[in-house]
């Protein structure tokens, strides 16, 4: 488990730079994300990146046989009189214990201490996915490590410390060396100083420019799009100084207002803003822990028409810091997520997390924040 970051305001500069429209059918928009679990979203690689650690589930039942010893008329009165008790109110009673309980679960999100911690995905080739990041982005290598005995080797890299910063944590497994990013990712975010200097420093480098520095239609920020040596996107924009350069991750989903409930009722996450863009056939959602020029904010984008999305073998999952492993599952099961890994200590470093699924199948892990800072040490 690891972590890094977010965006401040534009700056137009005194560069004359054209306009261009992004239209298209899965735009990504300019409003403008774990450890070695790699148990992604749909095919990964036929190398995993830790022993399976999921649990079993169990499920109990009860039957109440009808008696045959009485009569037909018998036989019907009772039937008669079970149908008026189910017409009552008292099997939909809920104890008062259990109530209290899951409300209190429920006002768990308003006083934990969350944070976007890091994202996860993987790469074909690690040593040039680092050269590209540290050299045509700005970013540091934080840490890597090698875990030969579960083929695997992984780096984080940002822009400041992971105790405070959301960072990008890649895995590389042994003998992959490409992956399908598919259509539900859209890209990550970065804040330039310069973006057309960006942009030229990594056409030297050999790096992809996937759109030119433009002016966003709906604004006056200058952005640009990059390709890492893998096919991510990065949306480069041109802002202010921020503690958070690496600002965003942006995802797609097929019912944007759904979205938006879960992540402020199950994560505790505010809506900073909603946009819609009728003539790029799209509406964004900014969701974050807090605004969007000093923290990383979740981009979630829904693309008219679009209900569900390929999500590929390439992108895992977000790092989510919480006080409370345990009371955070609670709250994701209340409101409808499903939990694919019980909370509980991962062997070996005893950290403990839990695993989830949002409505649209995107995985994301709760990450226990002291262990989280123990890991580090």
């Amino acid at each position: 488990m690891q972590s890094i970051l977010t965006l401040p305001s534009s700056s137009a500069s005194s560069l004359t730079v054209s306009t261009r429209k992004r239209k298209a059918p899965l735009h990504s928009h300019s409003l403008s994300l774990s450890s070695s679990l790699n148990e992604n979203n749909n095919n990964v690689s036929t190398y995993t990146h830790c022993p399976s650690r999921r649990l079993a589930l169990f499920a109990l039942g009860a039957a109440i046989p009808e008696s045959h010893l009485l009569g037909v008329r018998a036989s019907n009165l009772l039937g008669m009189e079970k149908h008026a008790m189910e017409d009552t109110t008292f099997p939909k009673m809920v104890p008062p214990s259990t109530a209290v309980a899951e409300q209190n679960a429920l006002d768990w999100v308003n006083t934990d201490k969350r944070r976007m911690l890091h994202v996860v995905y993987s790469v074909g080739d690690l040593e040039k996915t680092i050269k590209f990041y540290t050299e045509c982005l700005g970013m540091k290598l934080l840490r890597k490590r090698d875990i030969p005995e579960e083929r695997y080797s992984n780096a984080f890299l940002g822009y400041g410390p992971e105790e405070s910063n959301f960072t990008v944590e890649l895995t590389y497994n042994y003998g992959v060396d490409k992956y399908k990013i598919g259509t539900g990712f859209g890209h990550f975010g970065v804040v330039v100083e310069d973006c057309v200097k960006t942009i030229n420093l990594v056409k030297a480098k050999g790096g992809r420019v996937a759109t030119e520095p433009g002016i966003v239609k709906e604004g006056n920020a200058i952005t640009a799009f990059v390709e890492d040596p893998n096919g991510y996107k990065f949306e480069l924009l041109e802002r202010g100084p921020t503690p958070e350069p690496l600002c965003q991750v942006m995802l797609r989903v097929g019912d944007l207002d759904r979205s938006i409930s879960f992540y402020k009722k199950a994560l505790g996450m505010q809506l900073l803003r909603k946009k819609d863009n009728p003539e790029s056939e799209c509406t964004v959602a900014i969701m974050g822990y807090g605004p969007e020029d000093k923290n990383t904010v979740l981009e979630l984008t829904y693309n008219y028409g679009i209900k569900d999305y390929d999500k590929g073998n390439g992108y895992t999952q977000i790092a989510i810091g919480t006080d409370d492993v345990y009371k955070s599952a609670e709250v994701i099961k209340l409101r409808g997520g499903k939990i694919i890994r019980e909370p509980g200590p991962l062997p070996g470093i005893n950290t403990k997390i839990a695993v989830f699924l949002d409505p649209d199948g995107w995985k994301s892990v709760l990450v226990d924040n002291v262990d989280f800072l123990r890991e580090l040490e």
